[in-house]
């Protein structure tokens, strides 16, 4: 039986498409208020210089915001905006709006836990239930054959008995009618400006020039998929660096929630049966497990996951050097192909997965500086942000995470050459030496004296 009213509290989880939170809220009350709430603590200087969340970023939240405010509008509903402390705002409006219940996603990470906890704290004074729902992975947690606190330590062994043993639930449908109360004021979509922010500007070379929301999302998906047929080839191509197509780019879509893990999966499980299944295919869904993983690690090892010494309690000595973080930051540290990546980063709010692992390798292993550092400012920077990722990937590659290999270690000259051999993604995104012939553009200090380009932070000498 359908009881009163529910706040929808939306969180990573903007999309209409399988959505059980909301399909949920739809089966269970009369009325549904679907509610997100911009936090202001997402732009709260740290101690290194820099917000949480910077342009990029937000501008994505923003365009997905007006995209799922026009779908919901389209089925006669609308999309609820506050600005606020999550745990302030919801009391308030559930007392004025006789809400019963709240409905929303389940998270894992310390600063969203702590949110929920003082949420809970003055809502069941109330008398307000909360209801939460696991929806961001691609296998449901409740499915797996792994207990929270026994997930492997080693990603291979999660998957291949993870992959034997578990289904994917299917889809929740599509809402076809959401009861929002009339009269009730939904509040305008916040600029940029509202948050200190200016406009990024968009770079012609920009791997990821595309906007927020499940239309887009899902339109490039079929794209991806039915209109080039480029995820047949995506093995081969993933560890590209020019262009929008080397990689399937879902990535920041998914880190939002404006698609679905199952529905990808889905879809190219019609693609193999109508078209083609190879290893590019799979490796799609392998790319989704793997996404899978960290958030399980997140939630086993919680605040661990943040800690210098990470998961393993590996004490090693990190560098507190401000001065080259900061060249490593704005992409002078004089190792082009380093700085090429970095650039890339602060000019679009996106890198690829190659160029990624070679900064965060560069920035531990041989500048030796906290790699809890470079984590927070790709949290600043990152168009697809995802604090379970992100911050599990820098630790794997710090040698303080889920890394089975001690001491991994990139070669900077041997991945410039391997994967930028003619140097045109240098050239890129480093006009200073745009221009260079007849020279290893990878080795500065073989560069002629009329070229202006910082000196190496290290000897290049080591990589050769």
């Amino acid at each position: 039986m359908k009881k009163g009213t529910a706040i929808v509290w939306l969180r990573n989880d903007l999309r209409l498409h399988d959505n059980e939170v909301l399909s949920s809220a739809i089966l269970k009350s009369e009325f549904q208020i679907p509610l997100y709430i911009i936090d202001p603590r997402w732009f709260a200087q740290g101690d290194l210089g820099f917000t949480k969340t910077g342009a990029y970023r937000l501008q994505f939240i923003l365009e997905a915001l007006a995209d799922l405010r026009n779908s919901l509008r389209n089925i006669g509903a609308d999309l609820l905006i506050k600005v606020g402390q999550p745990e302030e705002i919801i009391p308030k409006l559930a007392k004025t709006l006789k809400v019963n219940t709240i409905f929303t996603s389940q998270e894992v990470t310390q600063e969203e836990i702590f949110i929920e906890k003082n949420l809970e704290n003055k809502i069941f004074a109330q008398g307000i239930s909360i209801e939460y729902y696991w929806q961001s992975t691609l296998f449901h947690i409740d499915d797996i054959p792994y207990s929270a606190q026994h997930i492997p330590d080693i990603f291979t062994e999660f998957r291949k008995e993870t992959e034997k043993t578990t289904k994917v639930r299917t889809l929740f449908p599509e809402p076809l009618q959401i009861k929002f109360p009339s009269g009730l004021e939904a509040g305008d979509i916040p600029s940029l400006a509202s948050f200190g922010f200016s406009l990024p500007q968009p770079h012609s070379d920009s791997a990821f020039p595309f906007e927020g929301g499940e239309t887009a999302a899902k339109a490039r998906l079929h794209y991806y998929l039915w209109e080039s047929n480029l995820i047949a080839e995506y093995k081969e191509t993933r560890n590209g660096l020019i262009g929008t197509d080397y990689s399937s780019k879902l990535s920041a879509w998914l880190s939002l929630g404006c698609i679905s893990p199952r529905y990808i999966y889905f879809e190219i499980a019609k693609y193999e049966k109508e078209r083609k299944k190879n290893q590019s295919t799979y490796w799609l869904i392998f790319e989704l497990l793997w996404r899978d993983y960290f958030r399980l690690v997140a939630r086993k090892f919680g605040n661990k996951l943040f800690a210098q010494d990470g998961l393993k309690g590996n004490s090693l000595k990190w560098k507190t050097d401000i001065a080259n973080f900061i060249k490593w930051r704005e992409g002078e540290t004089g190792i082009p192909f380093i700085d090429a990546n970095m650039r890339e980063l602060k000019l679009t709010g996106f890198m690829s997965n190659r160029g990624r692992q070679n900064v965060a390798s560069f920035l531990t292993k041989d500048l030796e500086i906290d790699w809890r550092w470079g984590a927070a400012w790709f949290e600043h920077c990152l168009v697809d942000y995802d604090p379970c990722s992100n911050w599990g990937n820098w630790a794997y590659i710090a040698g303080v995470g889920n890394d089975p290999r001690e001491n991994r270690y990139f070669n900077i000259l041997t991945q410039a050459k391997r994967y930028d051999p003619k140097g045109k993604y240098v050239r890129t995104w480093i006009p200073e030496i745009a221009q260079i012939e007849g020279f290893n553009i990878n080795r500065p200090d073989q560069y002629p004296n009329t070229i202006k380009y910082p000196s190496p932070l290290v000897k290049i000498e080591k990589w050769a």
